[in-house]
């Protein structure tokens, strides 16, 4: 999964006002209906209650705004992959919903079959698993219970957003003989 995303926005878009460093700001991956891109709107966590979302959100978190250096590669940001994706929302320093939790879910599954993410035990409180990051050396703490036919559902309409849908692309979905139910 390859989206290209600006990165963290300077300014709040419902408010038009510069982010300040310590700034709570509120990200949100929207795919607008019958666009192919998918955008990010930062809007500060105090102007959210004026944000009409154009769209259907794909997730959303919160973090703290830090000004980026000058010397940061900013090409490398543009580029949201699942793996960077999974680094963003996974970041300890970020609040997320109980939805947005289930994609981290997700894409830690995946990176850990691309070996990206390696599991290194339990986190103290006994439910969520620590895993390490092969490039960088972070570690992240994702919650891997109720990994139910429910959770793999809702994660799909997540991913829908984010990639679109095969009706949105005009690919018809067809049935084979090998995937028709057995009577």
């Amino acid at each position: 999964m390859d989206l290209n995303l600006p990165g963290l926005a300077t300014t709040c878009f419902v408010t038009g006002e510069p982010f300040r460093e310590d700034d709570r700001v509120v990200s949100h991956l929207v795919r607008t209906e019958g666009e192919t891109a998918v955008m990010r709107y930062d809007v500060l966590d105090t102007a959210t209650e004026r944000f009409e979302t154009p769209g259907r959100v794909a997730c959303r978190w919160t973090q703290l705004f830090k000004p980026k250096v000058a010397a940061e590669n900013s090409e490398r940001d543009l580029k949201l992959t699942a793996e960077t994706l999974f680094l963003t929302l996974a970041d300890p320093a970020n609040e997320l919903t109980e939805e947005d939790e289930r994609l981290v879910q997700f894409l830690a599954l995946m990176m850990e079959r691309k070996r990206l993410i390696k599991p290194k035990g339990l986190a103290a409180d006994g439910i969520k698993t620590i895993y390490e990051h092969r490039g960088t050396k972070g570690r992240y703490e994702v919650s891997m219970d109720n990994l139910n036919p429910a959770f793999f559902i809702a994660v799909q309409e997540q991913l829908s957003v984010l990639v679109g849908s095969p009706d949105e692309s005009g690919e018809k979905t067809t049935e084979t003989s090998r995937d028709a139910p057995k009577e």
